[in-house]
């Protein structure tokens, strides 16, 4: 029977965890970025299930060849998870496994399913391969403003659009103070709008995933490869790992992580079907 572990004990599933996997995995189960949990059993889980909390995926870890575990497993996605996924008004479950393994019983447990794949890239920054002189040179009209309290508050109301960023922020913290205490973050400013943010999107230990958006309207002025670079420059600075994963097909993020002087550390197959 599958069944949703508290997350005051969440620190089970440490053992499950895939120590060269996805970021998100262990950003959850350490209790950075919220998420919920499902497993075999509370007491000891040998397999599980997490729903990542901005609702960009569900990861498989532990063992994959729990009968079980597999055997119950779409009938809990079919009664407990789908009917709350629509009211959070998702359309897709998107599978994904902590390790290789799990790909071939993913594609196994939901053969009946309408699956789709894609693949995804992940990137690594260590401070020697940081190509700073590849930093873009933007319009002077852009201002690159740092994520803090302040801005974030907006008390002055000197930015009209503060809820693109606050939206962005709170698909992946449980709070501002949350992001303040953990992430780093920076901003692009247009006309007093924003129209670029890139910001530590998970945490885990000292890697920090980054999450990356401009605006349609400004997109192609390589805004994201200039923010990307404040980013990066704050994570290394302070002793961190900066993280980067994106489609195999978004040519313009794999071209920034590569510019940037990321290293292609790992890939992985995402899966995914309609309800």
């Amino acid at each position: 029977m599958i069944t949703e572990l508290h997350t005051r004990d969440f620190y089970k599933c440490k053992s499950l965890l895939n120590e060269k996997g996805n970021l998100e995995v262990k950003a959850v189960i350490e209790g950075v970025n919220p998420g919920r949990i499902f497993v075999d059993n509370n007491d000891s889980p040998k397999t599980g299930l997490i729903w990542l909390g901005n609702n960009d995926g569900f990861f498989f870890i532990g063992n994959e060849e729990n009968k079980v575990f597999n055997n119950d497993i779409n009938d809990f996605i079919d009664k407990i998870i789908i009917p709350e996924a629509k009211k959070l008004q998702l359309n897709y479950f998107i599978a994904i496994g902590n390790h290789q393994r799990w790909n071939k019983t993913i594609e196994k447990v939901f053969k009946h399913r309408q699956l789709k794949m894609s693949n995804q890239k992940v990137y690594e920054m260590q401070k020697c391969n940081y190509k700073e002189k590849s930093t873009p040179a933007i319009e002077q009209e852009y201002k690159v403003l740092k994520i803090n309290k302040v801005l974030f508050e907006n008390n002055d109301n000197s930015l009209e659009n503060i809820e693109f960023l606050r939206s962005k922020l709170l698909e992946f913290w449980s709070s501002p103070e949350s992001f303040f205490n953990k992430g780093i973050g920076y901003c692009i400013a247009y006309n007093n709008k924003i129209i670029s943010v890139c910001f530590s999107g998970f945490v885990a230990g000292n890697v920090h995933g980054l999450d990356i958006e401009t605006i349609e309207a400004h997109q192609g002025n390589r805004l994201g490869q200039e923010i990307a670079h404040y980013v990066v420059k704050d994570c290394i600075s302070d002793g961190m790992v900066p993280y980067w994963d994106c489609m195999e097909t978004n040519k313009p993020s794999n071209v920034i992580a590569q510019r940037t002087g990321f290293t292609n550390v790992f890939n992985y197959v995402v899966y995914l079907f309609p309800f």
